[in-house]
């Protein structure tokens, strides 16, 4: 998985997510036995806009894509930190091909 020269805002973002999210969503959002990988084409901005990740922290997720149970909420990362991991996100995404796609089901 390719890593990109990050932005000032996505380095801040790399260690907010490795403090918060890395332990279930894996090293660069790899995944993990314990929860999905978000450097995948399934978590493109068009199917998964980013308000979905702030949704995601802020109430949890019922499990519905994958097998790894439900998402608990993660009241301990504000929204400016949130924003912050989902800048993150993006641009190891981008670095690794996964851009916008238009969902349609």
């Amino acid at each position: 998985m390719d890593e990109p020269t990050l932005s000032a805002r996505a380095s801040q973002g790399k260690t907010l997510f490795e403090a918060n999210c890395a332990t279930c969503h894996g090293e660069r959002g790899a995944g993990t036995e314990k929860g999905p990988p978000l450097i995948h084409d399934f978590y493109n901005p068009g199917h998964h806009a980013d308000a979905a990740f702030f949704a995601a922290a802020k109430f949890g997720v019922r499990q519905h894509h994958w097998h790894f149970g439900n998402m608990p909420p993660q009241p301990q990362v504000s929204e400016g930190e949130l924003a912050a991991i989902v800048q993150y996100i993006r641009e190891v995404q981008v670095a690794n091909g996964i851009t916008f796609r238009p969902h349609r089901m």
